[in-house]
């Protein structure tokens, strides 16, 4: 596979999606036919700016096609931690919060929500799109400065993710937080049915 952009990759039969050998770009593409004119054999040379080369030997065509795939539209993810913040932020009174503020500063980073239950009691959110240890740790972690702080302690933890593995549950339990699943494509719809806190 040629790409305008001077990529050349090489795929396998089977169908795998990575190339077994690809040239990134910018590249060279030079095509050569041998003098013998009894062989069809083709060359095609390909090289990089650094003098790396990949020598491509075509003993038969079996399918030849261009396709003018127009202008790169870029790529726009949906669902991705920021907007799983927002939508959080947007709601927090469905999961019985007042929203205080998004990405409430501290020494070791930003919290990603901070907010006030009924009670009146703090509330640290931590947002991820899948919920693993690394989460729960950098939640204990903003939750022990956080309860440093007379004016703002006692602050609970609540780790919300997508999907929350088993091993993340069973430590956020662990140190007293709580975990909430959210479903994205609900929650952008109907608030109520994209909730479940454990």
């Amino acid at each position: 596979m040629v790409k305008a952009d001077g990529s050349v990759l090489v795929h396998a039969d089977g169908g795998s999606y990575k190339p077994l050998n690809w040239m990134s770009p910018p590249c060279r593409l030079t095509e050569s036919q041998p003098t013998n004119t009894d062989s069809d054999v083709i060359t095609w040379t390909v090289e990089n700016n650094a003098g790396e080369r990949l020598t491509i030997t075509l003993h038969e065509i079996v399918h030849d096609s261009n396709h003018e795939l127009g202008v790169d539209p870029g790529l726009v993810k949906d669902g991705v931690e920021a907007h799983l913040q927002k939508l959080l932020a947007e709601h927090a009174q469905s999961f019985g919060w007042t929203l205080v503020r998004r990405e409430y500063p501290t020494a070791i980073g930003p919290v990603d929500l901070l907010c006030r239950d009924a009670d009146g009691t703090n509330v640290a959110v931590e947002v991820k799109r899948r919920g693993e240890i690394d989460g729960v740790e950098q939640l204990t972690r903003y939750l022990d400065l956080l309860n440093r702080d007379p004016l703002l302690a006692p602050v609970n933890g609540v780790l919300a993710a997508q999907e929350i593995k088993p091993q993340a549950r069973t430590l956020a339990q662990d140190r007293g937080i709580a975990c909430l699943v959210v479903d994205y494509e609900e929650l952008k719809g109907t608030v109520d049915s994209g909730l479940r806190l454990f």
